[in-house]
């Protein structure tokens, strides 16, 4: 059987300290692969820009010219870690037969690689590197992703437990992922929903090699609420159960005080009053915010935006060429202006 051919797409955002120890350590493995005939010569790692404020584009553009197995995508501007993921992996698909996802801190333990390659040999159309254990996360972090991913299943969302973005999928396989034309890609979620014979090879995560985490506890929040409100109706259907409860339990109460009327047992009072006011208010805000959320969602589809839009690519071989005669072009005219 011959080696496939695999591309290792990698999305940076500011990571100019940690990435050229990344493309170092991911270039030795891939050399490695291609000697022991385990990938193809024509497998690359693609670079994908996500409109990045430092010197990443700088880096992945050098390194694409002067290195063999280095490619880079440019996103015209930040468009989030999902939709350059998305870039990376559809344009890397008609090159390759297969594709692996990976964040640029290499917290995700690159040496699994080749057990992905094999189980893609067995047959695997989608392989999921998922973790162990979490001892390297804080107690909240770890607390936080498990309860998650609980209430995430609970709603009936397919989730591979303790899996991110380290994944092998291949060239089919993300075929059937761009026809999902939805704004919202919530990649967790959509993955399992492809199908196909899939596995998991299991692996211990490492310390982020520098830098500082690109998910903070805000986007962490703002991911998850993503996540559930792009899958599951189930909030909505929450917030009307409690209104269904609520009204019941004003009726018991509003018998309750009539019953005390009649009978001249009431007496008046602010206590009871300010807080069925403020419950009640705090509820209908609540609603009318989760309402909202999905509304906002569906005014995002029904724009139909584009997710990225591409900049430079440089992973196509003609692009690159392009490129190149068009900064020997620019440096002629520079040198020519300087001597006049």
């Amino acid at each position: 059987m011959n080696s496939p051919i695999v591309t290792i797409v990698v999305p940076c955002y500011n990571e100019e300290s940690v990435l050229q120890e990344t493309i170092s350590q991911l270039c030795g493995l891939m050399r490695g692969l291609v000697d022991e005939n385990v990938v193809s010569g024509q497998s690359k790692i693609l670079l994908v820009d996500d409109g990045s404020k430092d010197q990443t584009w700088k880096i992945i553009y050098k390194e694409t010219i002067n290195n063999e197995y280095v490619r880079g995508l440019k996103l015209s501007r930040n468009a989030g870690h999902q939709n350059a993921l998305l870039a990376g992996l559809f344009t890397a698909k008609e090159a390759s037969d297969c594709v692996i996802s990976i964040d640029a801190d290499l917290q995700d333990d690159i040496q699994v690689i080749p057990e992905f390659i094999r189980k893609f040999n067995e047959g695997c159309e989608i392989v999921y590197g998922v973790r162990q254990k979490r001892d390297l996360d804080s107690f909240f972090k770890r607390t936080s992703a498990t309860g998650f991913y609980k209430l995430m299943n609970k709603m009936g969302v397919n989730l591979v437990y303790n899996h991110a973005d380290f994944r092998l999928m291949s060239k089919r396989a993300i075929a059937e992922l761009e026809r999902f034309d939805e704004t919202n890609l919530f990649l967790r979620g959509i993955v399992p929903l492809i199908g196909f014979k899939t596995d998991s090879v299991y692996y211990d995560r490492k310390e982020r090699l520098a830098g500082e985490t690109k998910y903070p506890f805000k986007k962490m929040v703002a991911f998850a609420l993503d996540g559930i409100t792009s899958f599951s109706v189930t909030p909505i259907r929450l917030v009307l159960w409690l209104g269904c409860l609520s009204f019941f339990i004003s009726l018991l109460f509003g018998s309750y005080f009539l019953w005390l009327k009649f009978y001249g047992q009431t007496e008046t009072g602010w206590t009871s009053l300010i807080t069925s006011i403020w419950l009640i208010g705090g509820l209908q805000l609540i609603a009318v915010g989760l309402i909202g959320e999905y509304i906002g969602k569906i005014y995002n589809e029904s724009k139909r935006r584009p997710k990225y839009i591409v900049d430079l690519d440089l992973f196509n071989p003609l692009d690159l060429k392009k490129r190149e005669q068009l900064d020997n072009e620019r440096n002629s005219i520079e040198k020519l202006s300087k001597t006049n």
